[in-house]
């Protein structure tokens, strides 16, 4: 059987591009059969990833069959993949997020969990020397892969070896990483076609923190006064989505990647006593702006307090 490799719901650039590198690597290089799928419609930046590099968007898959072989790259959280997994042969894991557990496999199997920015760079660290051997539209699925999650080095997360993965990709492809930056946050920035529903989903996943329920969303952007102008209506949606979703609240972060901040919504007291606890702020009014705070991963939810 052919292997589905995947990432998580609501799929941005790293859920969108490593399925493909992986998948390019299995049957290339391994000679295995092997396919990209994703878990929903790729978000703005990861459509523009595909159609800059000539790449065919993967086949959408809503959950998968018994049995069926797969391979999960960038999470490990059952809450973020199809809700038959654990009937599925789970091959591998390739990731760069906390363990969470409540995966179970038919087996031993092969789990790579590095702390790197980038599920990209982990998988051409696993291809060693056949990392060359990529074509230019894989390398460059990688290096905005890379760029996406580091927000071109900005991020927290970010390594000395992710960045030098990515210069190493970028002169490979003849690609100035600034220039090539400014494409991706832009297509990343233009969120006016979407309902405020899709917004608050398109990156967003689902955390409980002393047994209250998040869907914890980020949207990060060149433009932060395009969602801001909407935060009237996207808070009137925060109640919708919470109930639709099984959670107690949104908690919905405007990361500005030029000024190196963040402006959490907040609507109610609840959410202003999880502002005031996680981070140390003071809010007067239905935002507050949150200095060098960028990362969901390595500031945000680490810090979360109810």
């Amino acid at each position: 059987m052919t292997t589905q490799v995947f990432g998580h719901k609501s799929p941005d650039t790293d859920s969108t591009g490593s399925p493909l590198i992986w998948a390019w690597y299995l049957n290339e290089i391994k000679g295995e059969a092997a396919k990209p799928v994703l878990l929903g419609e790729p978000n703005t930046e990861a459509a523009f990833v595909l159609e800059r590099w000539k790449l065919d968007k993967p086949e959408i898959i809503s959950d998968v069959e018994a049995d069926a072989p797969v391979v999960i790259v960038d999470t490990n959280n059952p809450a973020e993949l199809p809700a038959s997994i654990n009937s599925a042969d789970i091959r591998a894991i390739i990731d760069h997020h906390k363990l969470v557990g409540g995966l179970e496999t038919k087996g031993p199997i092969d789990i790579t969990v590095r702390p790197l920015a980038c599920t990209a760079t982990i998988m051409i660290d696993l291809m060693g020397d056949d990392a060359a051997k990529m074509p230019d539209a894989i390398k460059g699925a990688a290096l905005s892969c890379i760029l996406s999650d580091t927000l071109e080095f900005r991020s927290p997360t970010t390594t000395a070896h992710d960045k030098a993965v990515a210069e190493k990709l970028a002169a490979d492809l003849g690609v100035s990483i600034s220039d090539y930056a400014a494409e991706l946050f832009a297509a990343k920035s233009d969120v006016s076609a979407f309902s405020d529903a899709e917004l608050i989903r398109m990156d967003s996943k689902e955390y409980e923190v002393d047994g209250t329920k998040f869907r914890v969303s980020v949207l990060e952007t060149t433009a932060p006064s395009i969602p801001l102008d909407r935060k009237d209506s996207l808070m009137e949606s925060f109640k919708t989505v919470a109930a639709e979703d099984g959670v107690d609240e949104v908690l919905l972060f405007v990361v500005d990647i030029i000024r190196e901040e963040a402006t959490l919504l907040v609507p109610n007291d609840l959410v202003k006593g999880v502002a005031e606890k996680s981070f140390g702020a003071t809010v007067s009014g239905d935002t507050v702006v949150l200095p060098g705070i960028m990362s969901r991963k390595k500031q945000i939810i680490p810090n979360l307090k109810v």
